[in-house]
């Protein structure tokens, strides 16, 4: 049986990362939400809102124009600890 989402239940597993990293430059979601738009990806604040809170897929794409928008890499946003289960069991 395939399985897309993490074992919590979420449907990313970048949001809380996405979220530390926002604050860290002292970005509302609104704000985020306008620098992605300016480099060309049509998001609102209430997506940012699902993708933080794990209700949103993202796309490969979409992970591309988060990371430029918040000078990191998809590495940093997609890393976890190994011991974490990623899919449910």
């Amino acid at each position: 049986m395939f399985i897309n989402k993490a074992s919590d239940g979420a449907n990313n597993r970048i949001g809380e990362k996405l979220t530390k990293k926002r604050k860290e430059i002292m970005l509302s979601q609104k704000k985020f939400a306008d620098r992605l738009q300016l480099l060309g990806l049509d998001v609102d604040k209430n997506a940012i809102q699902r993708i933080e809170c794990g209700k949103r897929f993202v796309t490969d794409i979409e992970l591309v124009y988060i990371c430029k928008a918040l000078g990191t890499t998809p590495n940093e946003l997609l890393s976890w600890d190994c011991s974490e289960p990623v899919f449910g069991a």
